[in-house]
């Protein structure tokens, strides 16, 4: 997702220029607005953007300024320019100032579209090199991480993955030094290089590009940015791992998966309440016993345990996305013993709900 901050002293250009990145497709998303230079950086202290559209003659502080500023004060930033001035110094002084683009108004929505398209791949080209530098260079003195994956997978420990989900993510974080932005990126190169490593057992699997939270919409407040983007990749390396070891699994017969996929649907539209097996086979259409038995064959886990999974997945976010209290959690997920649900939740995340929480926003 690429956070997009417009900059113009016209409210009705800001407007027309929201709507043109909002409609542009789902990889953008206008996360402020601001008149003038001076309240694009106001703005800037306490949000996150990764692209600045701005215009170049405002009151206050003028647009080149504010690139000037945005190049020094966050560099990970790109700006573009869209001005009614055809003037050569201006265009002269954008290009050193390393601007993306110069639009001229009226604005041309197929020329803007063109420059907004040609602004969001640089942006990721230039993260995704970021971050396979980082694999080249860090990767061959941490090669027992990928060790551990590979043998997780192989062997199919999918209870001694979410903790060393979490000693993953820590690992990542310390090489992406304070870029959090680079998290998810990276955590889906190291997914990529997971599969590229056990090729040579003839494992097959793609996996799409790692997208965020879904959050898009909303504000992502600076001091939220390393807390949103951790939990974007330890989300992402849950689902890659998820995928890999139902891969190695494999596929067994075809009725059966669909069986399993409706008893999957169903508690998870149910986590948060008393599941009854009996309501779950008659869901499903077939006998309790060997609805049970299926889908232990199916994902070499129990009813049960799959349950509780689905519950600490969602435990887990709402311990890391809410200020709820643990027993208002543990009530959320379907447990009224705050103490067995603490027992469970260390369990499944090696860590209990307090000390995982402080482990990842340490």
């Amino acid at each position: 997702m690429i956070r997009v901050l417009i900059v113009d002293d016209s409210m009705l250009i800001c407007s027309s220029l929201s709507k043109y990145v909002s409609g542009y497709n789902d990889t953008t998303v206008v996360s402020g607005t601001a008149s003038n230079g001076v309240k694009a950086l106001e703005w800037l202290e306490e949000n996150y953007a990764d692209l600045c559209i701005t215009d170049i003659r405002m009151p206050a502080m003028d647009g080149l300024e504010l690139i000037e500023q945005i190049n020094r004060l966050y560099p990970w930033m790109k700006c573009m320019i869209v001005s009614s001035y055809d003037d050569f110094q201006y265009a002269q002084r954008s290009i050193k100032l390393f601007a993306l683009d110069y639009i001229l108004k009226p604005i041309d929505p197929r020329a803007f579209y063109e420059s907004l398209s040609s602004a969001t791949d640089r942006i990721i080209q230039e993260r995704n090199y970021e971050a396979a530098q980082l694999i080249l260079r860090k990767l061959p003195m941490n090669r027992l991480w990928m060790e551990r994956w590979i043998e997780h997978i192989q062997t199919l420990r999918s209870d001694m993955m979410p903790l060393l989900i979490v000693e993953t993510l820590e690992l990542l974080e310390g090489w992406v030094a304070g870029n959090y932005y680079l998290l998810n990126v990276l955590s889906n190169l190291w997914l990529q290089t997971v599969i590229e490593e056990m090729a040579k057992d003839k494992l097959r699997l793609e996996l799409d590009e790692g997208k965020d939270l879904g959050l898009g919409e909303n504000l992502l407040f600076l001091h939220a940015t390393r807390s949103y983007f951790r939990l974007c990749a330890v989300r992402r390396l849950e689902e890659g791992a998820n995928s890999l070891m139902s891969v190695m699994r494999g596929i067994r017969d075809n009725q059966s998966s669909k069986v399993v996929d409706m008893m999957k649907q169903y508690i998870r539209g149910h986590y948060g309440e008393k599941i009854n097996l009996q309501d779950l086979a008659d869901f499903v259409s077939h006998n309790k016993t060997y609805m049970c038995t299926l889908f232990k064959q199916e994902t070499d886990m129990t009813v049960w345990q799959f349950i509780v999974v689905e519950r600490m997945n969602h435990s887990r976010d709402f311990l890391l996305n809410s200020q709820l209290k643990v027993y208002e959690i543990a009530n959320r997920v379907g447990y009224e013993d705050v103490d067995y649900f603490t027992k469970l939740f260390k369990k499944h995340f090696g860590l209990n709900p307090l000390d995982y929480k402080k482990r990842m926003e340490s």
